[in-house]
């Protein structure tokens, strides 16, 4: 005879606990890459915002696999990436109890759009924000005071960063407030990273200077959120009988008599999405530049096509800054702001060293079952319209 089975693996993972609302909006750097002393000066951080998805086809080139000189298709994010800003120098020291920051040095002008950041209510504060900073810039007592503060730096300190901000300005989205980060530099002794960092300072600083194609990057980010979700949307437990009493989305024994309370490791309800999460390996497949007309093309595909598909990128719009195309999907929702990260790993493996080679991108229309791929390629197929015939009369 049969008998019923007692024992099963768990639902959901128990290493993301706990599963509630992220504190902040913005993805944060949990740890840096390893520093190697031998490499030139580098930053090793960067932030944009998610646009949109598209695909791809390209040529796999992997020697001894089945798809070895085939062509695949492939889903890939866009992430808008214009120019940072940095503002200032972070020096950091080793303690016993981790590090801490020693000294830090601001930029003479510091926009607006990094100023909000530093309030609640813009239009109710003073704007007073960082006015001694741009005073001791301009008297000797204070130049001295930030030549000295730059030596300390460079005497004591191990971990030098940036604080970089983001130009909301560029992205056309609703928001005026900068978004603010400290981006270590990697690379030379301490004496050359202040150097690099202070000729950095006002100056804006592209993706194209941190990452390349076919370069393995992480991507940190908040996910979207769900709100106040069920124990069977939450962690995927099974539902109950059809005739259960009270309902049957539920767990049916939530722990033993004792210990006289609920264990947490038992699924619940509660929040479900915008946590923070950290997405390893995702690889680079084109670092676009503003203003290309041509960013969409191929050696395969010679039509003149900028990477903004027909119609825009739903909910985003137009992409008019650089650009990352990454390989695969990204947390969050469109508009959403991540941070883009060096990986922390060697990479060995084939997958991660493979070469890309493009042959075809998308750039259909995505409200709708897109049939063409540019605005010339739509109105040769239609013809003139009744609005352009009346336009030409």
């Amino acid at each position: 005879m049969s008998h019923r089975k007692f024992r099963a693996p768990r639902h959901g993972s128990l290493g993301f606990l706990p599963r509630k609302r992220c504190a902040r909006h913005r993805g944060k750097v949990k740890s840096f890459p390893k520093d190697d002393k031998s490499k030139p000066c580098h930053l090793t951080a960067f932030m944009g915002h998610k646009a949109g998805m598209s695909h791809i086809m390209r040529e796999v080139d992997r020697v001894g696999s089945r798809s070895h000189k085939k062509d695949i298709v492939e889903a890939v994010t866009i992430i808008e990436t214009p120019p940072m800003i940095a503002v200032g120098v972070v020096g950091y020291i080793e303690t016993p109890r981790g590090l801490r920051s020693f000294k830090t040095v601001f930029a003479q002008h510091i926009s607006d759009e990094c100023k909000r950041r530093f309030y609640k209510n813009w239009y109710r504060c003073k704007k007073k924000a960082h006015m001694r900073t741009a005073q001791k810039w301009s008297d000797e007592d204070g130049k001295k005071s930030i030549e000295s503060d730059f030596a300390k730096i460079a005497k004591y300190c191990t971990v030098v960063r940036v604080l970089c901000h983001t130009q909301p300005k560029l992205f056309k989205l609703k928001e005026k407030k900068a978004n603010l980060m400290e981006v270590q530099i990697n690379g030379g002794e301490t004496a050359d990273k202040v150097e690099y960092a202070r000729a950095l300072l006002e100056k804006p600083i592209t993706v194209s200077d941190l990452f390349s194609q076919n370069e393995m990057i992480d991507v940190i980010g908040v996910t979207r959120g769900h709100g106040y979700k069920g124990v069977t949307y939450r962690w995927g437990t099974k539902k109950l009988p059809r005739k259960t009493h009270k309902g049957l989305r539920k767990v049916a024994c939530i722990g033993a008599w004792h210990p006289s309370r609920v264990c947490f490791s038992v699924p619940r309800a509660g929040q479900f999405g915008y946590h923070h999460r950290t997405e390893v390996n995702k690889k680079v497949y084109r670092v676009g530049v503003k203003g290309d007309q041509k960013s969409a093309s191929t050696p395969f595909d010679l039509t003149d096509k900028a990477i903004t598909p027909m119609g825009g990128f739903h909910h985003y719009g137009l992409i008019n800054e650089d650009f990352l195309m990454v390989k695969g999907c990204v947390v969050g929702p469109r508009k959403r702001v991540l941070t883009l990260r060096k990986s922390l790993l060697t990479h060995t493996k084939r997958v991660a060293l493979e070469k890309i080679n493009l042959k075809f991108i998308d750039t259909a229309s995505k409200w709708g079952h897109g049939r063409f791929q540019t605005d010339g390629e739509k109105k040769a197929f239609q013809g003139p319209l009744k609005k352009d015939r009346e336009a030409m009369e």
